[in-house]
This record gives structure tokens, C-alpha cells and sequence, in this order.
């Protein structure tokens, strides 16, 4: 017989397929592998092991991909020795650093049976229910913010996704309403430079980059200052509203922040609201943080104003304890994501949108999707919302009296009273800080503390530049963290900074230090 190729050695590859035949090989599978991370999870005794990438690359480097182990329990052994022992967990009471959350178990089930399934939420016919649960989800938030009925959104892969979904939805309806008012027609290439978005100082870098690639004007974003609480100034906003007016620039978005990356902040959302109801603009609320007040039985009037909003982004994988990833955008006016519509004949062809087949396609940048509303539909179905909002509850409450705490500590300089659950402080030497030189060496006696701590692996903090000095960061996400771990590392942080700034500067250290890893 000629022109089939003779079988291959081995097992048939067609057993490592989830199917009939299969079912149980993937509960065992599962099982051990679960097992083997609860395990980890169980004995994880510090939130990092220290390990370096000098140290790990080359053990990673070392496998051959192209010879497989044929077994899953080595393979899980490997995995162990490259992966799960050298993790940093975040739900560890002593990881402090970033914007990551310890994860609640009715999630990590849904992450286990979306990723069996593997729907793809891109149209009906890969998805049937998920489309439906999802647009519940959506539905569910846009009530919780309370956008009205003819709100609408879709998940998105984070933040940064959706704060560029967002922006735009208002570039191209910015430019639809300046081409009424023009005696000719307008390409978009002519629009684009006159285009700006207005932000505060201490919003998220995702703006910046999204101007970048919705084609805008490198001056485009313009950054408002901030008040004594790192909250954008009103005042300065309307003022820069009429010069970009006078000077023939067209606003086409204005980016209030629910919850800044470095300081918790949240921009004085009503006030914003009403400028931007005057002047016609899209306001654009980036809750990606502050999303968890919606929850909160205690604290949702810190949002007020959010309501007002044309679009806001949201992150359940911040403060609704999600695994990432699993964000939205919502949109008051549902209509207005007819701007991320492509027609396929392929995939949703227009009749599917005559016959009101529901594709979530026509509302995202993304194609293929994950199912990731599932992980939030069961937090909702087992928890409850109420649950998930006294989660954040606490780790505010426990920011606001770990900011007490470093007030009254002379060792630190804290930048501002915390709105959420991020502070933002700087280890100040006993002598304190005189010179130039004297604040030179203190930043590199922070930037020291935060190295060594991470080296010793007892403690992550983040760190990040404020007024030009390196200051650490407390990102507070975990509601196992207690005051005492508080007090525990920040002794660590002042033990390891004073140690560098006890020591002579050397000669060579000139110059203020490059920003952070952040």
C-alpha cells in the first residue's frame, strides 16, 4: 500500500484526549495534580523562597521539551522542583506587594470546569449557556453600579484590555459627533491629533499605552495633578477642559480612577461626572481596583458617582478574589460596542445578528475567550456577593489601622491616609535627611530593604517613586493578614535599611537611583 504513512511507535496519542474513553484518567490526572498543589499550598511556610533567576534558569533551561517523561506523576515531580516550590503565593498574610489577591475556592472550581469544557465565548455556537451566564454576570455588575438599562459589557482579559476597549468606544464616538459638525467629510487620520484625554497624574500607565494604539497624538494624554491626597483636582480638570477648548483640541475622554495602582485613591467621582455632563465628554471610570466597593455592605458610597459613568472597567481578579484573569467593561449605552463589530461569514455571519443569535464576539476586541464569568458566577451562586464585599472590607479596615500604625512609627514617612487598602511609605533614618546626599542614600536604603527582604523570601513589598524618592508599598489584598504581620515586616524593612544606611555611601553613588521594579 503506498501513501500511508506506517503507525507510530508508542501509545496511541489519542488517550491523553479528554473524552468517553477517558474520563476517569482525567479524574485521576486531577486529583493528583490538585493534591500535589494543595500540598504546596499546605507547606508554604514563607511567601517566596528567595530563589534568583540566575538560580532557576539554568534548572528550567535544562529540560528537554522534545523528550517527553511519558508520566504524569514525573512530571508533577519536575513541576515541583521548577514551578511549585519556588511560586510566590500570594496567599501568603506576609505578600504585600502588587495587586494580587488570594483566591476564593468556589472560583478555583469554576476555573476547573471551564478550562474541562473549554468553551470559547466567542459566539453561541461554541458557547450555548456560557453566552447566556455570562451576559448575567454583565448584567449583574452594570446593576450593582447602576447604569441603567441599556447598559452592557463583555469580560475582558484585565484592566489594560478594557480601559483600551474603552478609550475606544470614545475615540470613535468622539469622532462621530465632530463629523456632524463638519461641512465635509473627515478621515479619521485628520482627527486623531486633535484628540486628548485628560487623566489624573497617578492614573493607571494602561492609558498612556492605549493612546499609543488607538493612534493618538504622543501629547494626547494629559495628566492633571493631584490633590494632598492623591486625588484628581477638579478644578484644575475644568481649567484644562477650557484651554484644550480654546486651543481647538476636542476632549474625547476624561479618565477618572477608582482606586489608584500606588495610592488606593479615588478620584473625586461626582464632580468629575458633572464636568464631563457640561462639556459632552466620555467619562471613563477605571475601577479595576476599587471594583470590590460594589460589594461592600459598608463602603459602596465611596463609589457614588460611578453611576454617571460612560464606561468603567472592573477587575474581579483584584478585589472579588478571582484567579486571573477575569475583568469586564461595562457601558451605559450598550449600543455604543457596536464599535468592536467585525462580520465573518465564518464565525458571525450578519443574518446571525438579524436572527438575534446573542455572539459576544460583536462586543470584544478578543475572539477566542475564556469562560472566565463562570469563576464569578459561582463566587455569586455559593458565596454571595455580601461575603465577597466583608472580604474587602477588611483588608481596608486593616489598611487604615496599619496606616495608624506607621503614622506613629518614627522609622517611617507614610505618603497619605489610605481610601482603600494601599499604603505607600519611606524607612527615614534616625538622623534624618539633611543633604542631598542624605536622601540619596535613604533611597537606596529602601530599595535595599525591599531586595532583601525578597532575597530572605520572610516578606514581598512593592516599591514605587513618589516626588522623585523611592518609597516601599503595602498592597494589602489578603484578609488572613493580620496588624502582627504588619509590624513583623515592617521591622524586617526597617532592620534591613538601617543596616545599608548605617554603612558609608560609596564614592561612587551619584545621581538619584532609577525607579523601581514595579
Amino acid at each position: 500500500m503506498t501513501g500511508v504513512a506506517p503507525p507510530a511507535a508508542g501509545p496511541d496519542p489519542r488517550s491523553h484526549l479528554l473524552g468517553n474513553e477517558t474520563a476517569d484518567d482525567y479524574r485521576r490526572l486531577v486529583t493528583d495534580g490538585v493534591t500535589r498543589v494543595a500540598a504546596a499550598v499546605a507547606r508554604t511556610a514563607r511567601p517566596f523562597t528567595g530563589v534568583s533567576p540566575d538560580e532557576l534558569a539554568p534548572r528550567v533551561g535544562a529540560i528537554d521539551l522534545d523528550r517527553p517523561l511519558g508520566d504524569p506523576a514525573a512530571a508533577l515531580a519536575e513541576l515541583e522542583e521548577v514551578y511549585l516550590r519556588d511560586a510566590v503565593y500570594f496567599h501568603h498574610p506576609r505578600y504585600l506587594a502588587h495587586l494580587n489577591c488570594p483566591v476564593v475556592l468556589p472560583a478555583l472550581l469554576g476555573e476547573a470546569v471551564l478550562s474541562a469544557v473549554n468553551s470559547s465565548l466567542d459566539t453561541w455556537d461554541q458557547s450555548a449557556g456560557g453566552t447566556l451566564m455570562e451576559r448575567h454576570v454583565i448584567d449583574w455588575t452594570t446593576g450593582r453600579i447602576g447604569l441603567g438599562r441599556a447598559a452592557d459589557g463583555v469580560f475582558t482579559s484585565g484592566g489594560t484590555q478594557s480601559n483600551l476597549q474603552a478609550l475606544l468606544l470614545a475615540r470613535e464616538e468622539t469622532c462621530r459627533m465632530l463629523r456632524k459638525n463638519l461641512p465635509a467629510p473627515a478621515p479619521l487620520a485628520a482627527l486623531l491629533p486633535h484628540l486628548r484625554i485628560l487623566t489624573s497624574e497617578d492614573s493607571h500607565f494602561s492609558v498612556q499605552k492605549s493612546a499609543k494604539l488607538l493612534g493618538l497624538a504622543p501629547d494626547s494624554v494629559i495628566p492633571v495633578p493631584s490633590d494632598g491626597n492623591r486625588r484628581m483636582r477638579t478644578d484644575l480638570l475644568a481649567a484644562e477642559i477650557d484651554r484644550c477648548s480654546a486651543a481647538d483640541l476636542t476632549v474625547m475622554a476624561v479618565v477618572a480612577t477608582a482606586g489608584t495602582t500606588d495610592f488606593g485613591s479615588i478620584d473625586p467621582l461626582p464632580a468629575i461626572a458633572g464636568l464631563c455632563e457640561r462639556a459632552g465628554i466620555w467619562l471613563h471610570v477605571d475601577a479595576a481596583y476599587g471594583c470590590g466597593l460594589l460589594a461592600s455592605p459598608t463602603r459602596r458610597h465611596l463609589l457614588d458617582g460611578i453611576e454617571r459613568a460612560s464606561s468603567v472597567t472592573v477587575d474581579y481578579h483584584k478585589s472579588f478574589f478571582q484567579p486571573v484573569s477575569s475583568s469586564a467593561l461595562l457601558v451605559r449605552d450598550g449600543a455604543t460596542l457596536r464599535h468592536a463589530t467585525y462580520y465573518a461569514d465564518y464565525l458571525n455571519p450578519a443574518r446571525s445578528a438579524e436572527r438575534r443569535i446573542p455572539n459576544q464576539v460583536d462586543k470584544s476586541l478578543q475572539t477566542t475567550r475564556r469562560f472566565d464569568a463562570l469563576k464569578m458566577w459561582l463566587t455569586l451562586r455559593i458565596m454571595g456577593a455580601d461575603a465577597v464585599g466583608r472580604l474587602f472590607d477588611q483588608v481596608v479596615d486593616l489598611a487604615a489601622n496599619a496606616w495608624r500604625l506607621l503614622d506613629a512609627d518614627p522609622r517611617f514617612e507614610v505618603v497619605t491616609e489610605p481610601s482603600l487598602s494601599t499604603l505607600v511609605f519611606r524607612y527615614v533614618p534616625a538622623g534624618g535627611e539633611h543633604t542631598d546626599a542624605d536622601r540619596r542614600h535613604t533611597d537606596l536604603a529602601n530599595l535595599h530593604a525591599r531586595e532583601a527582604l525578597a532575597a530572605s523570601g520572610e516578606a514581598l513589598v512593592a516599591g514605587t517613586v513618589v516626588d522623585g524618592r523611592h518609597h516601599l508599598k503595602f498592597t494589602l489584598l489578603n484578609p488572613r493578614t493580620t496588624l502582627g504581620d504588619i509590624r513583623a515586616v515592617l521591622d524586617l524593612v526597617a532592620a534591613h535599611a538601617g543596616d545599608h544606611a548605617a554603612a558609608p555611601e560609596p564614592a561612587a553613588a551619584t545621581g538619584t537611583a532609577g525607579p523601581p521594579v514595579r
